[in-house]
């Protein structure tokens, strides 16, 4: 296919070269993906309509407990507002927490029949190294692509001349409460607003 019609596709495994899109956000307990804990973690779907247009979907979420040895950085811990070990965050194991999150996504990599899973996230880098790492730790198969993602930081940049999640989003047309900020079911659904507003807007260019 040429790029015109790949970007004009109304299949999200034609549109994204065999790849599908899932967005990923994180909370950690620090900055140092190999000495630091993941604590939360969200994925979202995306969903293509009849007109090749996207729009968020289902979204998963799981509280994660610090694994065995890890550091906890409390300013990072305030910053998230984040009790790592409060028992109403009914976090899980790493491992649990994983295996549950990837399950739909291989589920919808076989329902859509594409090769892997992409991350799309805001400054994606930080998210995909976490992961990696705790992949690694628990020896679970990744769905991810071990390299490629989508970062919606370099995108907004590009789009919009604003790298930060709240003014891309503002600069998008979406609403962005910054009360609601720093957790990962919010920043994860606002991510993935954000990355379909812009695909969708360079769509509408080539129409």
């Amino acid at each position: 296919m040429t790029l015109r019609n790949n970007v004009l596709s109304t299949s999200i495994k034609e549109r994204f070269r065999g790849f599908l899109p899932v967005v990923v956000d994180i909370e950690t307990a620090g900055i140092d993906p190999n000495k630091n804990a993941l604590l939360e973690m969200c994925i979202v779907f995306l969903e293509m309509d009849e007109h090749g247009m996207l729009a968020r979907a289902e979204s998963y979420f799981e509280h994660i407990l610090p694994f065995s040895g890890a550091e906890l950085d409390q300013k990072s811990l305030d910053f998230i507002q984040v009790d790592p070990f409060q028992p109403l965050r009914f976090a899980v194991e790493e491992q649990v927490a994983l295996e549950r999150l990837f399950k739909p996504i291989n589920a919808a990599l076989k329902k859509s029949k594409c090769q892997r899973a992409v991350l799309v996230g805001h400054n994606a880098w930080f998210d995909l190294l976490f992961m990696k790492e705790a992949i690694k730790r628990t020896r679970i198969k990744c769905p991810f692509h071990a390299f490629t993602c989508f970062d919606t930081a370099t995108l907004g940049g590009f789009v919009y001349g604003q790298t930060v999640l709240a003014k891309a989003v503002q600069a998008a047309g979406i609403g962005f409460d910054i009360n609601e900020a720093h957790s990962a079911i919010y920043d994860a659904e606002k991510t993935a607003d954000l990355f379909c507003a812009m695909t969708n807007k360079y769509r509408s260019l080539l129409e």
